[in-house]
């Protein structure tokens, strides 16, 4: 069934299904890439602890006064504003992708959430923005911020409250994962930084961010029942990604708790299971985790679908409903009137409604949307000027799009971003930048705008001409799409020379005519992904492969064979295999391009023509083969419900290929430089930071506005209420609590559906390793600051990036993990200082036994260069 009601599912006897797509053990893990110590936890049939109540906030720090505000506004309200608050109205009901309901009584208008990580979606005059992957490359928190920034300010004049984004789910465990691209890359650090920077940018510009995908969402295969029976794959429930404690503090929960530090305003729990329990009603994730743990202030909002039980969601920790129905347009809900049948009949306490208002209402405050709000202006369900404002009924005819143009000077941030965030991985006998070439021929679709247009495709889901984001939710529509066709075309005719494309990829007869003439060829190729709900030539979401598509392996062949100087720039979604042309001495340059957005052609040639000298880093390991990253997904079903073990632990991406002792093609941080760089002089200072203290103490108790009434009378539809079909209201529809709830077994005095804990206001322990947004403060004191000095050693301005990494000493640590990084501009001949902090969390390991971090009594080494595998200098740590 879709939609299930527990929060803990039976032990499984599993049955192995192997297909080539898989590893030789029919799991997704390799053998030679288990640890040990996971495998415990991270078994099929794992089970997630209990944990109740679910806690209520405090406001404490920079949330004061937004709680101040929320609790004043919440204690005007009545239950049905506050359910109203927490439960969305319906899919394509309203004209965001999701609303709730409106508290008109007090001036309130319904909240807008809307799509996506990279751009305001399904909307116009609106600007792409290069994906997450891209400005992880760039590794500068400047241009991370600012285009968290801009991002929300298009969010906020378009009338929008809510933006979903950024996203650290996936982190990118296994490198087919469809929807790695929207987030950071699979550090935990660097998508922590990634995700606190652009927090911080989007709540700056007055709109709530919303931190998803929370968490351990991994993979798109299995995520949701209705979604496998559509491409005739049977589960009776979605995906377990099952692993242990560790591996959730060290990897997955790292980046969500540099979120939370951030003050982001919203997470959104994800479709899958977590060790059996789901990622909208596990209380240890929600509750225990997020709540108590990182001390998470803000609210907790469903995937769109995700949400499975009424009383259990509320009282395991979610506060919102996305987007209000049971299943898309079927007028029913597991909250609206139910959650107010809930709290009336006390299975849901007061306490625990007025905590999600408020948590709801805080957020809303805290980003300052009492001065920043602006009237929707949009429509998510067509283009159209005028239509119906709710679209799925056919309701509500009137002025709908109001064509706001929200693009500001994006353009050139967005240009400079995407430029600053390619990678330059080969570059042979000084091939680039290139200097007025004689004869430049261009080939391969990914050089050219797709026949259909850039919109062409429906959330993109197409690979139709040159790749500038992946397809599904996490996209948004072109107003333009620069091609790098034409911005190389216009700099070869300003440098007078001879232009000529083929952008057919099977065009090989015209394309070598052209190759044999160029005196460079520039060969442009790619890879895709996207969402689950989007099947592209074959691929679900997740890729089935590494390769490059539209045989982009044959191209590059068919051009170098016949031009000695042969580019490639790959415009993909994560790692390729490259094999095939990597040591080909006619292929002079390679170029990773990454998602680069609307300015696509101009960030492309400001790096193929030397204004701006390429410095990203690539923010993911590059390997020969797939089983290297000893994880894979999980293409076919090992059972009912699916069972991923998580059994590699923290060791992904290079992390995984430093403990197998494999030399990736190219290492998580690396990239080329048109100059280069020396560094030396290494300094560590000791801080006089203070010892670790864990958290200790009680909360105080759960705030409560009072009693409600029980009389169902007070709960009805108001007479002069015109009805729209489908919408999901907080009315109880008629005085029999029974017949109201659409229950058979209302009422029938089992209450075994609430579990011990879930009603209890009283005060409750702060964990040791809690105390405050993000977790124990102790764990952010600086213990010591490094610097170095960097000498450009070039005949160029350039810029480099400064890598930190740490040894944690023990055996069964990663040889190296990264803890820091600063982007240098300097200019030739001229030097620089590096300057980073290490912190106690960067030293720290999570010990399972006492629940709190702890640094192990093995020596730390500090090493600093210019990638995971280049570190010229290093130091022990006293």
């Amino acid at each position: 069934m879709l939609f299930h009601l527990s929060s803990t599912l039976p032990i499984l006897t599993l049955f192995t299904c192997l297909t080539i797509a898989l590893p030789p053990n029919g799991t997704t893990v390799y053998t030679n890439a288990i640890d040990p110590r996971a495998v415990p936890g991270a078994q099929s049939g794992q089970t997630s602890p209990p944990f109740y109540p679910s806690p209520w906030g405090s406001g404490p720090g920079e949330w004061a006064d937004a709680y101040r505000k929320a609790r004043e506004f919440v204690s005007q309200l009545t239950l049905l504003e506050k359910v109203n608050l927490t439960t969305g109205v319906g899919w394509q009901l309203e004209r965001c992708v999701g609303q709730v309901g409106a508290i008109p009584r007090l001036g309130f208008r319904s909240l807008c959430l809307q799509d996506s990580p990279l751009g305001v979606r399904l909307t116009d005059y609106n600007s792409v923005f290069p994906a997450g992957i891209t400005a992880a490359a760039t590794f500068d928190r400047g241009l991370l911020y600012a285009r968290g920034y801009a991002m929300g300010s298009e969010q906020r004049d378009k009338g929008v409250d809510v933006q979903l984004g950024p996203v650290a789910g996936p982190l990118g465990r296994t490198p087919a994962g469809g929807r790695n691209w929207e987030g950071f890359g699979p550090d935990p650090v660097l998508t922590g930084i990634g995700m606190a920077e652009t927090i911080r940018g989007i709540q700056d510009a007055g709109v709530i961010a919303c931190a998803k995908h929370y968490i351990m969402n991994e993979q798109e295969h299995f995520r949701q029942v209705f979604e496998e029976a559509s491409y005739n794959v049977t589960i009776n429930e979605t995906l377990s990604s099952n692993v242990d404690d560790v591996t959730m503090h060290e990897l997955y929960l790292w980046p969500f708790a540099d979120a939370v530090r951030s003050g982001v305003g919203s997470i959104m729990c994800s479709y899958q299971q977590i060790n059996n329990s789901y990622g909208c009603q596990n209380s240890y994730t929600l509750n225990y985790l997020l709540k108590r743990e990182l001390d998470f202030q803000g609210f907790v909002l469903s995937d769109w679908g995700a949400h499975h039980a009424g009383v259990g969601a509320a009282l395991a920790g979610m506060d919102m409903s996305m987007p209000g129905d049971t299943f898309f347009d079927s007028g029913d809900s597991f909250w609206g009137a139910n959650l107010t049948l809930a709290v009336i009949n006390g299975s849901v306490p007061t306490w625990r409604i007025d905590d999600m208002a408020t948590r709801i209402v805080a957020a809303w405050y805290k980003v300052g949307r009492d001065d920043t709000t602006r009237p929707i202006n949009f429509d998510s369900w067509t283009l159209d000027t005028f239509g119906f404002e709710h679209f799925v009924v056919q309701q509500g005819y009137g002025l709908i799009n109001e064509h706001v143009d929200v693009r500001d000077e994006h353009a050139s941030l967005i240009r400079d971003i995407a430029a600053r965030g390619t990678v330059l991985l080969k570059n042979v006998g000084n091939a680039l930048p290139l200097n007025k070439p004689r004869f430049t021929g261009v080939f391969g679709s990914d050089a050219a705008n797709s026949l259909y247009g850039p919109n062409g495709c429906p959330d993109r889901g197409c690979d139709n001409g040159t790749l500038g984001q992946g397809w599904g939710s996490g996209t948004a529509n072109y107003a333009y799409l620069v091609s790098p066709v034409s911005a190389i075309e216009n700099q070869a005719i300003a440098d007078g020379s001879v232009f000529q494309a083929v952008t057919d990829d099977y065009a090989y007869t015209q394309a070598s005519a052209v190759a044999r003439q160029a005196t460079v060829a520039i060969v442009f190729v790619n890879a895709d992904s996207g969402e689950g709900y989007i099947k592209v030539d074959g691929n679900q979401g997740d890729r089935n492969n590494l390769t490059l598509w539209h045989d982009g392996e044959t191209l590059i062949r068919n051009v170098s064979s016949v031009c000695n100087n042969t580019i490639v720039v790959m415009h993909t979604v994560g790692p390729v295999i490259v094999d095939s042309f990597l040591d080909n001495p006619n292929v002079t340059a390679i170029i990773w391009a990454g998602l680069p957005g609307q300015e696509s052609g101009n960030s492309i040639a400001d790096i193929l023509y030397g204004r701006v000298n390429p410095a990203g880093r690539t923010p993911f390991t590059w390997g020969r083969f797939r089983e290297e990253y000893g994880t894979d997904i999980l293409y076919v079903p090992n059972g009912p419900i699916p069972q991923d073990n998580f059994q590699e632990g923290v060791f992904i991406d290079y992390r995984a290929f430093d403990r197998a002792n494999t030399t990736p093609v190219f290492e998580f941080g690396f990239g080329l430089s048109y100059t280069t760089f020396d560094y030396s002089d290494l300094q560590i200072r000791k801080t006089n930071a203070g010892p670790y203290t864990p958290s200790t103490g009680t909360t105080g108790a759960a705030p409560s506005s009072g009693n409600v009434s029980t009389d169902l009378g007070d709960y009805q539809f108001p007479g002069n209420l015109t009805v729209i079909p489908l919408f999901i209201y907080p009315y109880v529809n008629g005085t029999n609590a029974s017949t109201a709830s659409g229950d058979p077994d209302y009422g029938n005095g089992d209450t075994t559906y609430i579990p011990p804990g879930g009603q209890d206001g009283s005060p409750q322990p702060i964990p040791a390793a809690g105390g405050a947004p993000g977790g124990n403060p102790g764990l952010y004191d600086v213990l010591y600051q490094v610097t170095a000095t960097i000498r450009n050693t070039g005949r160029l301005n350039g810029e480099e990036v400064v890598q930190l990494y740490v040894s944690l000493g023990g055996p069964n640590d990663p040889k190296v993990v990264l803890r820091n990084f600063q982007r240098l501009s300097i200019d030739a001949g001229m030097t620089a200082t590096f300057t980073a902090d290490i912190t106690r969390r960067d030293i720290s390991n999570w010990d399972p036994v006492v629940q709190n971090w702890v640094v192990s009594d093995y020596a730390k080494t500090v090493h600093v260069g210019s990638s995971s595998r280049k570190l010229p200098l290093s130091g022990v740590l006293s």
